[in-house]
């Protein structure tokens, strides 16, 4: 899997720190992407040659991520056959919500999946669960990431445990 089949994409820079959190779930899943940054608004010549181009290109899903109006995910959407994940973006003045909404709300026959406010991780992990269908490569490294989160959910639960809520609490303080 040398060509990227997931696209990142963002409307600004300033969505690259939440965003980020798609790349390094997909890094850690062995799934190959690349990141891009256009604008519904203020590129949209190139955000529809993105879109238009993508399949041919070999891309096979696409993580999109925008605050405030966040039209980026529908506008792709609406230029693609591909899966488009939508991630909606904390802002100040709405704190995401409506993000969310603008992302949420898609007219009937052109879907975008919404994650949560700032869920690029989970974003990352549809992706190549959507992937996961096609390349058992990448269903493997799931069910591992799967395992591997089970595990530490007991790991944790044994240390509470043993430690009790204080102790956990402290030691967990301690760390950070």
């Amino acid at each position: 899997m040398g060509h990227a089949l997931v696209s990142i994409v963002m409307g600004s820079d300033s969505d690259l720190p939440v965003m980020r959190e798609a790349a390094s779930v997909l890094d850690e899943l062995g799934v190959s992407y690349e990141v891009i940054i256009t604008s519904a608004h203020r590129t949209p010549g190139e955000t529809e040659a993105f879109a238009r181009s993508a399949a041919d290109r070999g891309i096979k899903v696409i993580i999109a991520g925008a605050g405030g109006a966040a039209h980026l995910p529908g506008v792709i959407a609406s230029y693609t056959h591909l899966p488009v994940i939508g991630v909606p973006i904390k802002t100040p003045s709405l704190l995401g919500v409506d993000s969310l909404y603008s992302i949420v709300q898609m007219p009937g026959g052109i879907p975008v999946a919404a994650m949560a406010i700032d869920g690029a991780k989970n974003a990352g992990i549809f992706a190549a669960q959507i992937l996961a269908l096609e390349f058992p490569t990448i269903k493997e490294k799931l069910l591992d990431f799967r395992k591997k989160m089970a595990q530490r959910v007991k790991e944790k639960n044994e240390i509470l445990a043993r430690l009790g809520i204080e102790g956990y609490i402290k030691k967990k303080e301690k760390k950070n």
